[in-house]
């Protein structure tokens, strides 16, 4: 049995952690809002046509903020065709996915969702056939008080009080050669830095998020990311990063993602910190890791130009689930950086939640991990000190068998500690130092693992991926516990007063 010391240590703090480190991602793809958030004719539909049972669910995650409208649909999205009487809205082929947009849902029914589902929203702005114009109209009609044509027809339209949106996302991907109207980097560093002033006129308060580079893998990185924030640095408050991951048949390195992740999100952060000292700023630039997740069905694009098809929708194993549970925690011990993510997406399309046309909905395995941290991960990170063996993996070398994350709520006199063994053959004696905290107790233990790593859950075995709680062990200031093979873990303590 191999055997793992973990020192958790008060003072050794990361960061205190920003509730936006939870957010999520509602795209017009798919089955997202057709079918997903929204269904007029289900049983469960409110007066506006919003499924209750998934609105349920999403407020279980206790998700903070929703990125709307994209993703690849904006860059060729016309706002003001989802503003207005539905039954004059237009149905437009959407070229990003393949498929008809009715218009059917816009920003204001968006708006409403938010606030039904306790959610903030971030908006995306078309940077693709979009202007700067274009983004300064809908700012405008979004949250101007009143007095003008934008802010006026938006109390035409049955809003009267602004709908105040903080957090702005300047296009999307626009590197991405599958982008409509995609740009160069120093074309769209100059589009960006131009649809920020406008922006900021308008309404000084918001944050307004750069587009990074699409991915590592792409050509451009991390050039692109250095040349857009020399044109924008002093304007936008965030730099976007995207990564999806998949196994591709090597389990130890799937496995190993949150290694890949963590080396993804600090050269991104040393790009920002070399714009930084060149233009000679003194603010430190943010991430926005604002699409994140397990992805396989990367290609699938409808050509059946119907409304809502039934794309993207992977079904998620326990492998996906304990790799899901690794990248969280390297989200947390960047948090000093990354002070907001968006697990893309929500509902259907790669989600945690998937609903049936006029039926049933179902938690998949990944739902599971992001509502133990979201809900658990709130205060300050700290920083794990942790004794272990390494793995050997043929796309990142050598990473700790073991990954960890820890967060603090000194109010709440609470520790949530987060694990997830990478030990694929032996057991795990791990061992949890916590003697700077005084005299504390363990209150939780949450396991999640199974003889079958592929194994999902479905509509008819809803609870084949489940956690489980087990007995919590007896301890003070070091706990020792056993963690099986290929298992994800939730300890939680509270300090004894």
């Amino acid at each position: 049995m191999k055997t793992v010391h973990c020192i958790i240590d008060k003072d050794y703090t990361i960061a205190e952690i920003d509730d936006n480190l939870y957010g999520s991602f509602i795209e017009q793809l798919g089955r997202a809002v057709y079918t997903g958030i929204y269904e007029p004719s289900h049983k469960s539909a409110d007066e506006q046509g919003f499924r209750q049972d998934v609105l349920a669910l999403v407020q279980q995650l206790s998700v903070p903020i929703v990125r709307y409208p994209g993703g690849n649909f904006v860059s060729g999205y016309n706002w003001t065709d989802g503003i207005g009487p539905v039954e004059n809205r237009p149905r437009r082929l959407d070229y990003a996915w393949g498929a008809v947009e009715s218009n059917r849902i816009g920003i204001d029914e968006f708006i409403d969702w938010c606030k039904k589902a306790n959610v903030k929203p971030m908006a995306a702005v078309n940077l693709g056939t979009g202007t700067p114009k274009d983004a300064g109209y809908m700012l405008e009609y979004c949250n101007h008080p009143e007095g003008t044509y934008w802010s006026d027809l938006r109390i035409k339209n049955g809003h009267k009080d602004p709908h105040n949106i903080k957090t702005w996302c300047l296009g999307n991907e626009m590197d991405g050669p599958w982008q409509i109207c995609s740009l160069s980097a120093p074309d769209y560093g100059k589009k960006a830095l131009e649809t920020a002033k406008i922006m900021k006129w308008i309404d000084p308060s918001i944050k307004l998020v750069a587009c990074g580079s699409a991915g590592p893998w792409m050509d451009t990185y991390p050039e692109w990311d250095r040349v857009v924030l020399e044109h924008t640095y002093e304007q936008v408050d965030y730099i976007s990063m995207h990564r999806y991951y998949e196994n591709e048949g090597n389990i130890e390195n799937f496995l190993a993602s949150y290694a890949d992740m963590d080396h993804f999100i600090k050269t991104v952060a040393s790009t920002a910190d070399y714009v930084k000292a060149k233009v000679k700023s003194k603010k430190k630039m943010q991430i926005s890791f604002d699409e994140w997740n397990i992805w396989y069905t990367k290609d699938e694009k409808s050509s059946s130009w119907i409304e809502a098809p039934t794309i993207l929708e992977d079904q998620y194993s326990l492998l996906d689930a304990l790799v899901f549970g690794g990248m969280l925690c390297t989200l947390l011990n960047n948090s000093d950086r990354v002070k907001m993510a968006c697990l893309a997406q929500l509902v259907n399309v790669i989600a945690p939640i998937v609903t049936e046309r006029g039926g049933r909905t179902l938690k998949q395995s990944t739902y599971y991990p992001f509502q133990q941290v979201s809900c658990y991960g709130r205060g300050t990170a700290l920083k794990t000190l942790v004794h272990c063996e390494k793995v050997n993996t043929s796309l990142y070398g050598e990473v700790p068998s073991v990954q960890t994350a820890a967060v603090y709520d000194m109010e709440a006199g609470s520790i949530a500690v987060f694990v997830l063994n990478c030990e694929m053959e032996k057991n795990t004696e791990f061992t949890m130092d916590l003697r700077s905290f005084g005299k504390v107790g363990m209150v939780e233990h949450s396991i999640l693992n199974g003889p079958d790593l592929f194994a999902k859950n479905t509509f008819d075995e809803p609870m084949l991926v489940v956690p489980k709680n087990v007995a919590p062990v007896n301890g003070d200031k070091l706990f020792k516990v056993i963690l099986p093979k290929l298992s994800w873990h939730v300890f939680r303590f509270l300090l004894e007063k």
